[in-house]
């Protein structure tokens, strides 16, 4: 095979214009994800970008935004019921799904500021 995967440089979602100081506040405050700079070329389009762990995610502006209610990235971290509390206590929804309990792992789902739907799960 002439070609193969590395794996996944990032993950983009999508927002409305104007949501950066939103993303940040979320993103780089709750989350406490480091943000990164984008290059200037396509620091002209909006958004913001972040790293979470070894991968980055990047909130896109998008014209007509409607939010991932379904479709979702999911990330792995330790401490799940510290990032749980931590959501709850800013007035953050969080929602319990067991349905891969028996497999070792915790998770829940939360949405961003912009209605995406995210999964936060932990390995036990």
């Amino acid at each position: 095979m002439a070609f193969a995967y590395e794996g996944i440089d990032h993950v983009q979602l999508a927002a409305p214009a104007g949501c950066e100081e939103e993303a940040r506040r979320f993103y780089g405050g709750r989350l406490q994800w480091e943000e990164l700079p984008k290059p200037p070329e396509l620091a002209k389009r909006g958004g913001v970008w972040f790293r979470c762990g070894r991968h980055e995610v990047h909130i896109g502006v998008q014209d007509g935004f409607v939010p991932a209610r379904k479709a979702h990235p999911a990330f792995l971290a330790t401490g799940l019921e510290e990032l749980r509390r931590a959501l709850d206590e800013a007035g953050i929804a969080t929602a319990d799904d067991d349905a891969r309990q028996e497999e070792g792992i915790l998770r829940f789902y939360a949405q961003d500021p912009f209605g995406n739907r995210l999964e936060f799960m932990e390995r036990v």
